[in-house]
């Protein structure tokens, strides 16, 4: 049986409708993860300089009412107490990080980042580490060299839009791997 042009016209727009639109959703799809990577990345940027500026009771606003602090299973109270005591000791300090690796869940809902961090003296630094923010294999080499390396993994929960901490796991650099 032969279609009419206008059927066949009709079937190839419907097709490329459908085809537009499922485009139209992996993009949206992945510009959506691109905005919650950035908002974690912004999130752990925020945190970073309240540690910095000592503002304990901002930096815990981040994390859920269940927040966890690793090792020690520390609640939010106890890890206010012992990030307290770690301020007195550095005194004024800088926290130096390259850009944290992002995952998400299947859902988008959760995900996990991972900061490698130092922290030193507020006036000392390592000189070209901003630099290599966008390359954390060259910036872990290059700080490796000169001060010990940390490494945090954050399990975010995303809560009314916005992006908080449920568990912060702290580990010491091992060598060439954590």
């Amino acid at each position: 049986m032969k279609h009419p042009d206008y059927m066949v016209r009709l079937g190839l727009t419907a097709v490329s409708t459908i085809l537009l639109a499922v485009y139209f959703c992996a993009a949206i799809t992945a510009c959506s993860e691109k905005d919650d990577t950035e908002a974690i990345r912004t999130l752990i940027q925020k945190g970073a300089g309240l540690a910095e500026e000592k503002k304990l009771g901002d930096l815990m606003d981040l994390t859920t009412p269940e927040f966890m602090a690793l090792p020690g299973h520390y609640d939010a109270r106890m890890t206010k107490r012992t990030l307290l005591g770690a301020f007195l000791h550095y005194g004024k300090f800088k926290i130096h990080f390259p850009r944290p690796a992002v995952e998400f869940d299947e859902g988008k809902n959760s995900a996990m980042a991972t900061v490698h961090f130092l922290i030193v003296r507020q006036n000392q630094g390592i000189p070209g580490l901003k630099e290599l923010y966008n390359d954390p294999r060259r910036w872990l080499e290059k700080a490796g060299e000169k001060a010990d390396l940390y490494q945090l993994k954050l399990v975010l929960v995303k809560n009314g839009g916005d992006w908080q901490v449920r568990e912060a796991a702290l580990e010491g650099f091992k060598g060439t791997g954590f």
